[in-house]
């Protein structure tokens, strides 16, 4: 698109008021584009209820063919897409690429879902009195769908709402953070080629607290899917009503190494997990607690690692740590930094800003009530604790959660050798998703995903959010009719 508008029943739409697209490396403004007010957000919506009329229709191999086509055309324009990812969340381009590849993925999967959405028959004749009735439940689609996106995954964040809603033959209107909006667009442009109703899809750009909440209140959507802090999550669920919401919120993700582990490949992992895309990461692997026996050899090659990560612009490919989206980001997460040197922590390395850009930043000597452990950093921050037993180091992770503000439970990773050890932790850690000998940051497409507690409700990955955009419906005959 030459100019950045509004997608809204079939057509690109300006409005009369604009919003600046900032590049968070240079902080240049690399487009504007249309803020939906009342009026938009209306009509999006009415185009939607049309929309869902032409999708319910449609039979699943359709509905599979356009997300395998447009799977198809993000491949084809997959450097354009990665170069937008980069301009306006300055997202390293390892990682832009990398996002790109998993959208194109998880539409496949998506397109796989659509096929397989079926439901069960029902023993009516379990029930005395109900042996001459056979029973049946099916799957069918809710209708409009409002899905509320992050800034840090803006395309494979949109297509994890976007694809399963498609193939469950649903509607959906679509607001994108504001940060941006740019690559939801051109998605939205590869949903129209590849032959989605026109209607069903409808993308509008704004602030949460206009656009959002106008979404959000509004009667004829039947379902909110978001991604995005804590905090707002409790307002949409507040303000939703009895429509039915899906949230991935906040989290302070973290890892148990133990003395048992390959420690060469638990550093690997925690770097990843801790300093890509500089921790702008919903599961972000924020905080680790090391055996005793191994936190000294761990902690000198994590630091060390950290240290030679290359930062600077997204664009370069050498880059592995780019920008924080703002200044305001970068405000929040050296403000914690700051508190916690105050309490007592050691900064073993980073803590200083360049520009937009924090290094890795390694904190030792920290306690659970510090906000770099118990609250969300969402920037490019490690926490390092010690413990001596494996049940300690359990019961230490739980209480970093709920020593906040929020009681987060999302992921955490475990690096041991020990079988039992790893159930243990799979039975009490209290998170959505317990990964063995890897970091909590990793994540495959089409796994359930989600937290428990303040990280939200609901899962995602395509098999599992068709289960929440469809609806049960119980058909009975009585066969003696």
């Amino acid at each position: 698109m030459e100019q950045p508008r509004l997608l809204i029943g079939g057509e690109w739409v300006e409005t009369g008021r604009r919003l600046e697209v900032v590049n968070p490396y240079n902080e240049s403004v690399i487009a504007e584009v249309p803020v939906a007010g009342e009026t938009e957000v209306d009509a999006a919506i009415a185009a939607a209820e049309a929309g869902f009329a032409a999708m319910r229709t449609l039979p699943a191999h359709a509905r599979a063919s356009i997300l395998n086509r447009c799977a198809d055309l993000v491949d084809a324009h997959a450097a354009e897409l990665a170069s937008t990812i980069i301009a306006e969340s300055g997202k390293p381009r390892r990682y832009a690429e990398a996002e790109v590849g998993r959208a194109v993925m998880t539409l496949r999967w998506a397109a796989g879902e659509a096929e397989r959405i079926h439901g069960e028959t029902v023993p009516m004749d379990s029930s005395p009195g109900s042996e001459h009735r056979r029973g049946f439940f099916i799957r069918v689609p809710l209708g409009v769908i409002a899905a509320i996106t992050p800034f840090n995954f803006p395309l494979n964040l949109v297509v994890h709402k976007l694809a399963p809603a498609i193939a469950a033959g649903n509607s959906v209107v679509l607001k994108p953070a504001s940060a941006t909006p740019l690559t939801a667009l051109k998605l939205g442009e590869l949903l129209l080629e590849a032959g989605l109703p026109p209607a069903a899809l409808n993308i509008v750009v704004g602030p949460g607290s206009a656009a959002g909440n106008a979404l959000v209140r509004d009667a004829r959507i039947r379902l909110v899917t978001f991604t995005g802090s804590a905090p707002v999550g409790e307002t949409i669920r507040r303000e939703s009503g009895l429509k039915r919401t899906t949230l991935e919120l906040g989290s302070n993700s973290g890892a148990i190494v133990d003395e048992t582990a390959d420690i060469e490949t638990a550093v690997s992992r925690c770097l990843l997990g801790a300093f890509a895309f500089s921790g702008q990461v919903c599961n972000h692997t924020q905080r680790l607690y090391l055996h005793r026996a191994i936190a000294a050899d761990f902690s000198a090659q994590l630091i060390a690692r950290a240290r030679r990560l290359v930062c600077g612009n997204p664009a370069s490919p050498e880059t592995e740590v780019g920008p924080l989206i703002s200044r305001a980001a970068l405000s929040s997460v050296l403000g914690m930094i700051d508190e916690a040197r105050a309490a007592g922590a050691s900064i073993a390395c980073g803590g200083m800003p360049a520009g937009t850009i924090l290094p890795p930043t390694v904190l030792l000597d920290v306690t659970p009530e510090m906000k770099v452990v118990c609250e969300e950093t969402f920037g490019p921050t490690c926490t390092i604790e010690t413990f001596t037993e494996f049940d300690e180091a359990i019961g230490r992770f739980n209480e970093g959660s709920r020593m906040g503000v929020w009681d987060y439970g999302l992921a955490a990773g475990v690096f041991t050798r020990d079988v039992t050890r790893a159930l243990r932790a799979a039975e009490e850690l209290e998170v959505g998703s317990v990964y063995i000998n890897d970091s909590a940051t990793f994540r495959v497409d089409f796994q359930p995903y989600g937290g428990v507690k303040d990280s939200g409700t609901g899962r995602e990955g395509p098999r599992f959010a068709i289960e929440e955009m469809t609806d049960i419906r119980m058909v009975s005959f009585h066969l003696d009719g």
